[in-house]
C-alpha cells in the first residue's frame, strides 16, 4: 500500500502486531460465468465485497455449486472470520462472518488465533477506514490488497481487555441490529395492512366487512389493468403531490460541508453520511433552491439501485440530493404513509417494469416517476392513515434511538482504541 498511515496513539502495555502475525488470512475467487454447473442450484454461500457492511455478516444472497467452489479460487471460511472489503463501493469496509462461507477476491478474509478478539480487530479496522478507503481510491485498483492488510500494525492491549472493549461496542451494534429486525417486522405488519386494503380491497366497509370479499361492487381499470371498488379515483402522483428531483450539476466537493445524498446513500436503515461527499455552502443553498427536503419526505433512488425509498423523519436536515427524486409528502401528512407504502408496492413495481432505462446504469426518469398511477379514496386512505400511524410512529421511534446509538459507537470507537477512556468507564446499558 503506498500511503503511509498516519502515527496512531498506542496505549501503555499494548502491543503492536502485524495482520499477519495473529492469524491467517486469505483471500476468495468466482467462478467462470459462463459455467451454469457452478452456479445454478448452488448451496454453497458465496459473499460478495458489496455485502461486507455492518458489524455481523448473518446471510449473503449469493450462492455457487460444490462444482464452482472446487473449480475456482473460492475457499471456505469459517465463523468468527475477520472480511475486509479490498475494492469496490464497500472498500474499507469490515464484517465479522456469522456463517461458513465462500468469498470473491475482492474480499480480504482474516482468522485471528484464541490470543485475539475477531470483534475487537473489526473495530479496530473500522478506525482505519478512512485511510483504507484513501488506499483503495488509489491510481491501480489493486492498491488496497491482501498483501497490505496482512501488514497493517494493529495495536493490542490483553486478551481480557480486548473482550471487554469488543462487549461494550458489539453491545451497542447488537442493539441496532435488534432495532433493525423490529423495524422490518412492524413495516412488513403496516404492508399488510396496506395489501388487504388496496391490492385485495378488503378494507373495512360501511359495516364493518372485507368489502370485496362481502360482494363490494368492482370495476376494471384501464391504467391499473384490474378491477378497483367502483367509484375510486386513479390520478398522476404529480396531480396529488409534487414530485422533484435533485441536482443535475457536479459540485466540487471539500473535505468538511454540506452532505451531497446520492441514490447510493439511500439505506433501508438510514441515510449513509459516513460515505457521502461534502459540499460547500454556496453550492447547498443553491441545490436546495431546486430541490429542499423537508421532514416528512420521501427519498427514491432513480440510479443504480432503482426504487430503495427513504421516508424523511429527521427534524435537523443539513444535507442535499442528486440523482434522487424528492416526493413533498410533507406538505400532506395524511397521505405521507400511503404513499410511502404505494411506492413500495404492487402498482409501482407492475409500473417500474416499463420505465426503467439503460442496459448497463439503469435509471429513472422523473417524467415517468410524476405520472406514476396513484389510487386514492379519501375515506380509506385516511383510516390507514390512523390504523398505522402507532407502527410508524414506533419505528420513527427507533431510527431515534438507532441514531443515538450509532452517535455513541463512532465516538467510543477511537476513545476506547487509544486508551482515552477505559472500559469501565464506558460501560453503558443498552
Amino acid at each position: 500500500m503506498k500511503r503511509v498511515l498516519r502515527k496512531r496513539i498506542v496505549p501503555n502495555g499494548w502491543q503492536l502486531k502485524k495482520i499477519k502475525d495473529i492469524g491467517q488470512t486469505g483471500s476468495g475467487g468466482t467462478p467462470l460465468s459462463t459455467k451454469k454447473e457452478y452456479y445454478e442450484n448452488g448451496d454453497v454461500p458465496w459473499v460478495n465485497s458489496g455485502e461486507v457492511i455492518g458489524f455481523k455478516l448473518n446471510e449473503t444472497q449469493n450462492y455457487i455449486t460444490k462444482k464452482g467452489l472446487e473449480k475456482s479460487s473460492a475457499k471456505l471460511f469459517p465463523k468468527g472470520s475477520v472480511l475486509v472489503a479490498m475494492y469496490g463501493a464497500t472498500a474499507g469496509k469490515a464484517s465479522v462472518l456469522n456463517f461458513k462461507a465462500s468469498i470473491n477476491q475482492a474480499i480480504c478474509a482474516i482468522i485471528p488465533n484464541k490470543s485475539y478478539n475477531n470483534f475487537f480487530l473489526k473495530y479496530y479496522i473500522d478506525l482505519l477506514y478512512q485511510y483504507l478507503v484513501g488506499v483503495s481510491t488509489g491510481s491501480a485498483r489493486d492498491n488496497l490488497n491482501q498483501n497490505g492488510i496482512q501488514n497493517l500494525e494493529i495495536p493490542f492491549p490483553s486478551k481480557s481487555i480486548q473482550d471487554n472493549i469488543a462487549k461494550v461496542l458489539s453491545d451497542i451494534d447488537s442493539r441496532i441490529e435488534i432495532n433493525n429486525k423490529i423495524n422490518c417486522e412492524l413495516e412488513s405488519l403496516a404492508k399488510v395492512i396496506y395489501d388487504y386494503w388496496f391490492v385485495q380491497f378488503d378494507f373495512p366497509d360501511a359495516n364493518g366487512k372485507p368489502y370485496k370479499s362481502s360482494g363490494g361492487n368492482m370495476v376494471y381499470n384501464e391504467v391499473l389493468k384490474r378491477e378497483i371498488p367502483k367509484g375510486w379515483e386513479v390520478e398522476f402522483i404529480n396531480d396529488v403531490v409534487e414530485v422533484k428531483d435533485g441536482t443535475h450539476d457536479s459540485p466540487k466537493y471539500i473535505e468538511n460541508g454540506y452532505k451531497l445524498i446520492t441514490s447510493k446513500h439511500l439505506k433501508q436503515s438510514g441515510l449513509d453520511f459516513e460515505n457521502a461527499k461534502s459540499i460547500s455552502k454556496e453550492d447547498y443553498i443553491n441545490i436546495n433552491k431546486r430541490s429542499k427536503v423537508d421532514s416528512g419526505d420521501i427519498l427514491f433512488s432513480m440510479i443504480g439501485n432503482i426504487g430503495t425509498i427513504y421516508k424523511v423523519e429527521e427534524q435537523i436536515l443539513d444535507f442535499a440530493i442528486k440523482n434522487v427524486a424528492l416526493y413533498k409528502t410533507s406538505e400532506n401528512q395524511t397521505l405521507k404513509n400511503y404513499i410511502y407504502m404505494c411506492l413500495k408496492g404492487y402498482d409501482m413495481e407492475a409500473y417500474m417494469a416499463n420505465v426503467i432505462f439503460g442496459s448497463i446504469q439503469k435509471f429513472i426518469g422523473l417524467g415517468s416517476l410524476r405520472k406514476m398511477p396513484l389510487l386514492l379514496n379519501e375515506q380509506v386512505v385516511t383510516a390507514y392513515k390512523d390504523k398505522t400511524e402507532p407502527i410508524f410512529r414506533q419505528m420513527n421511534n427507533l431510527k431515534k434511538e438507532n441514531q443515538k446509538l450509532v452517535a455513541l459507537r463512532d465516538w467510543l470507537l477511537p476513545m476506547l482504541m487509544n486508551g482515552q477512556v477505559s472500559v469501565d468507564d464506558a460501560k453503558i446499558e443498552v
